[in-house]
């Protein structure tokens, strides 16, 4: 009787302990990524058209990184309890002499957004590890706490942490019309 109570005790316990991060519900998915165009194709000219610029492509008030990135396959979904699971493939350059590669980008990290605000840092994971082929693989949680309604998610690939420019964005997943048989 003894042996059964020292194995099922821990397993009790370890259960209880994992039980919140399985029982969460979906807030936000992605399927499906989007690489970065430094410019949004807007150009600015003062009267006279000399002097012109060209817009950057900030989105949530993040900027773009310096040159053009393509993602080949992406796939992320944050929980209630702002645990996040994210898959990418292929993040490379898509333009420079570095085409092809992740360049000098050997780390990655998420910015979720949950409302059409310009405020930079959102709900963040930490930094990790992205391959020279552009692949990276994470669960992590999201700080700060997210809210309990995200309507208008964002998700952001940033270069090397949380504070970096944006590479990458995930495509929302549709929920909407799933049972519109």
């Amino acid at each position: 009787m003894s042996k059964v109570l020292m194995v099922s005790v821990p397993i009790f316990f370890g259960v209880l302990i994992l039980a919140p991060t399985v029982w969460a519900d979906t807030l936000a998915e992605f399927e499906g990524g989007i690489g970065v165009l430094t410019a949004d194709g807007e150009v600015i000219c003062p009267t006279g058209g000399t002097n012109c610029t060209v817009r950057r492509n900030d989105v949530r008030g993040v900027q773009p990184g310096g040159q053009p990135w393509v993602i080949r396959q992406f796939k992320a979904k944050v929980k209630t309890n702002g645990r996040i699971t994210a898959e990418g493939k292929g993040l490379v350059l898509a333009g420079s002499n570095a085409i092809g590669t992740a360049g000098g980008v050997n780390a990655v990290a998420a910015t979720l957004f949950c409302a059409e605000v310009t405020d930079p840092n959102g709900h963040s994971s930490g930094s990790h590890p992205l391959a020279a082929d552009g692949d990276f693989k994470f669960t992590d949680t999201l700080s700060p706490a997210v809210p309990a309604d995200c309507p208008t998610p964002t998700l952001l690939i940033r270069a090397r942490t949380n504070t970096g420019q944006w590479i990458a964005a995930g495509i929302p997943e549709d929920k909407s019309g799933e049972n519109d048989d």
